[in-house]
């Protein structure tokens, strides 16, 4: 019988966040779920560490990509859950996240995301200045920045299937650019609860620093992907949704720019500056 939930856990090179992220899925209070791990190529102990866990997980391993996008759809296609949980490997669940989530989705939302801690050295980060909405219509908030964190998501696997899954070319901003593309359809739901830890870097498991922190200009990566959708015609049937997004996407270039001018990329700056013009 396939199970309610597939967990999806992509990781490269985190043996020991790897390893602690799998024990919080293990040590949920739902039961009803399979887990399978993604290997994007690790070189290090990352692959031998999963293998200790024996049939509790199914393993795929592929060779280095370099995009979590890539590693996410792979786990994606594997799955056999009606629903589909993500975890980032540098993340962890609460016991109750997944028993507490699930509820949500059974009054006809399609997906639902929670609160999250964030944690930087092991010390909490305040969200006191998140104030976007998180629940029902998002679109608008969404286009701002990711406001959905990948690990607090539970979704309808038919749902990501339809959407076409994450764009595998992006190194940054991937879930930004799903959840845009979701929520531009979709409701969605939210447990404010905060039943995800999200660690900010493994610094002290000698690893690399998350995606977002290694690349940085996170800007630079929510421009592409927004003007990859513009592009592509995805909000053109809501010319008022379509207009909201055309004027993020100049608000992204101006500030881009302005982080150019002062780190004295000048025409690079002038380039951006331009092309906010353009945007109609």
């Amino acid at each position: 019988m396939a199970p309610q939930v597939s967990v999806i856990i992509p990781t490269y090179n985190r043996a020991a966040s790897a390893r602690r992220a799998v024990e919080s899925v293990l040590a949920q209070s739902f039961r009803d779920f399979e887990l399978i791990v993604v290997d994007d190529g690790s070189t290090d102990a990352t692959v031998s560490a999963l293998k200790t866990f024996g049939e509790t997980l199914k393993l795929l391993e592929l060779e280095h990509g370099g995009t979590p996008g890539r590693a996410r759809n792979a786990g994606a296609a594997a799955a056999r859950g009606k629903y589909l949980a993500f975890l980032d490997s540098d993340d962890l669940w609460l016991p109750e996240k997944l028993q507490r989530q699930l509820p949500l989705l059974d009054g006809g939302m399609r997906i639902c995301h929670t609160r999250e801690r964030w944690l930087r050295g092991g010390r909490e980060v305040s969200q006191a200045g998140q104030k976007h909405r998180r629940h029902g219509d998002i679109f608008e908030d969404a286009l701002v920045k990711c406001i959905i964190g990948p690990s607090t998501v539970v979704m309808e696997k038919s749902l990501f299937d339809t959407a076409g899954g994450f764009r595998e070319d992006l190194r940054v901003a991937e879930d930004y650019e799903l959840w845009l593309r979701l929520c531009f359809d979709f409701p969605v739901a939210y447990l404010d609860e905060p039943l995800t830890i999200k660690r900010a870097c493994m610094e002290e498991d000698g690893e690399e620093p998350n995606l977002s922190e290694k690349y940085g200009r996170i800007e630079f990566f929510r421009i592409e992907a927004l003007s990859g959708l513009l592009a592509a015609g995805a909000f053109a049937s809501r010319p008022e949704k379509e207009a909201l997004a055309r004027g993020e996407l100049a608000r992204k270039y101006k500030i881009y720019a302005a982080g150019c001018r002062k780190r004295g990329r000048h025409e690079e700056a002038l380039a951006c500056e331009e092309r906010a013009e353009t945007i109609k």
